[in-house]
């Protein structure tokens, strides 16, 4: 047998080799690109991580009441909410207190933003997205029906008055974006440099996660390697490994809900949603209220004690009527309870309810992202704090030993970038070129900067042919 005819035995092992190779490779583009926002993404997922806990003391004199007897009527409440909004503000929406120690909460909006740009208030911009009222505003087009817009908090711009469900006393009021945990999420998707600059989280997002697939192929064939083994260079990989694997589960769940709200990888997400028909349910915007002869429309007190007649047991958002014919509207405000998650439209006048969708009405992907975004922001609990923490110094000390591993590769005399075998670029499976596919589908940001690592090792290669020639 000739000395150049290898064995399948060993053809396989030299096509592993190149795989592997390769893999290496792209992990450490992964890692040159991706490592420095995804540290910065890390730092500041980690400060909001104890989000609950910084808002209960700085805020503490806005949100808590001392617990009295009685609560005073709700009108008296929104009377003394209006006599501290700035002149000409509309009532936007209404949180009443949950539990017996909280201040209810009322959001005023200025007329002119408000009305002058509503088809521009979007789900993505943490808006709600109502009309002057915040039960009016529609998604409409041409021959086809109108919905309103989904819910998801106060307005960023809102003015919160806060006042005592015991006493009618106004506590203060604060601009809804100066709220630490509405600048904590700004710095944390943007820098505070606007959504502009969310590009660079996803770039971040969109390499992490061509980091995460390509470390576990990386690992697997050495499940054995116990993370304590070794010194110098060979430990901080083996702990540089494990500690990637071992929050692999949290590193796609966190990727998968950040990607899913990005501009554009969140697009495909959304564009598959639909093909697929898990598009969430869509609140009907054709309900009116039906004014019963001779009786007033309900007052604050029957709006909020009928809605919490038909609303699970949650913290929620409440919206006024716009019109004569208006409805109103309350969808849950505490993304802590999902499988609480509500849409609500009640008669104006005879507090039936018009319209409710709830977790059983919603699509597997709605039930997903219902429990992946809370998940993200660390909004289920103490529990979901302690794994992001955890998550987030992982993730720091993944990017960190990474770069140790970089520089030790260079102090031995080499550039500090994997090898690549001859053959490596045509070794992949049609498998592996499927799964690359539909990764690059899936994220724009990364089809957009792929092609730039390609045209490094096409460059390098010519290099290296020329410089052997030259020898």
């Amino acid at each position: 047998m000739s000395a150049d005819v290898l064995t399948p035995h060993q053809d396989q092992a030299r096509l592993r080799a190149q795989r592997r190779s390769l893999m290496w490779r792209i992990h450490f583009w992964a890692a040159l690109i991706a490592s420095p926002f995804a540290l910065v993404a890390a730092l500041t997922g980690t400060l909001y991580v104890f989000t609950p806990q910084i808002e209960s003391a700085l805020y503490a004199h806005l949100d808590r009441v001392e617990v009295l007897e009685k609560a005073r009527p709700f009108d008296e409440l929104v009377d003394a909410a209006r006599s501290a909004a700035p002149d000409g503000w509309t009532l936007h929406s209404v949180v009443p207190p949950q539990w017996a120690n909280e201040s209810a909460r009322f959001a005023w909006v200025a007329p002119r933003e408000h009305a002058a740009k509503p088809q521009r208030l979007s789900a993505a911009s943490g808006h709600s997205g109502h009309g002057e009222h915040g039960a009016a505003e529609h998604v409409a087009k041409p021959d086809k029906p109108a919905f309103l817009r989904p819910s998801f908090g106060l307005p960023h711009k809102a003015m919160v008055v806060y006042v005592n469900p015991y006493n009618a006393q106004v506590l203060g009021s604060l601009e809804q974006s100066q709220r630490f945990s509405v600048w904590a999420r700004k710095l944390h998707s943007s820098w505070l440099q606007g959504d502009g600059w969310r590009w660079l989280i996803e770039l971040a997002a969109s390499w992490v996660m061509v980091m995460l697939v390509t470390g576990a192929y990386l690992w697997w064939p050495q499940t054995s390697a116990a993370p304590g083994r070794g010194t110098g260079r060979a430990a901080w990989r083996r702990w540089h490994a494990w500690t990637g694997v071992g929050l692999s589960v949290v590193t796609a769940a966190i990727l998968a809900t950040g990607l899913t709200w990005s501009k554009n990888a969140g697009e495909r997400v959304r564009w598959a949603r639909d093909a697929a028909g898990q598009a969430a349910p869509r609140i009907p915007a054709h309900f009116q209220s039906k004014a019963l002869e001779g009786s007033a429309p309900m007052n604050w007190e029957q709006a909020v004690e009928a809605i919490r007649q038909h609303a699970p047991d949650v913290s929620m958002q409440i919206m006024p009527p716009q019109g004569a014919t208006g409805v109103w509207r309350a969808n849950q405000i505490d993304r802590g309870q999902p499988m609480d998650r509500f849409d609500l439209l009640v008669d104006a006048y005879s507090g039936e309810r018009l319209y409710f969708s709830g977790w059983d009405q919603q699509t597997f992907f709605g039930k997903a992202t219902g429990v992946g975004i809370p998940f993200h922001r660390a909004e289920l609990g103490y529990w979901n704090q302690a794994v992001l923490l955890i998550f987030g110094l992982g993730l720091i000390f993944s990017m960190v030993s990474g770069w140790v591993m970089y520089f030790k590769r260079r102090s031995l005399g080499s550039s500090g970038m994997p090898a690549l075998l001859p053959g490596a670029w045509r070794s992949p499976s049609w498998a592996m070129w499927l799964g690359a596919g539909v990764m690059l589908w899936a994220m724009p940001l990364l089809t957009m900067t792929a092609p730039m690592v390609a045209l490094v090792e096409i460059f390098k290669s010519w290099r290296s042919k020329a410089l052997v020639k030259e020898r």
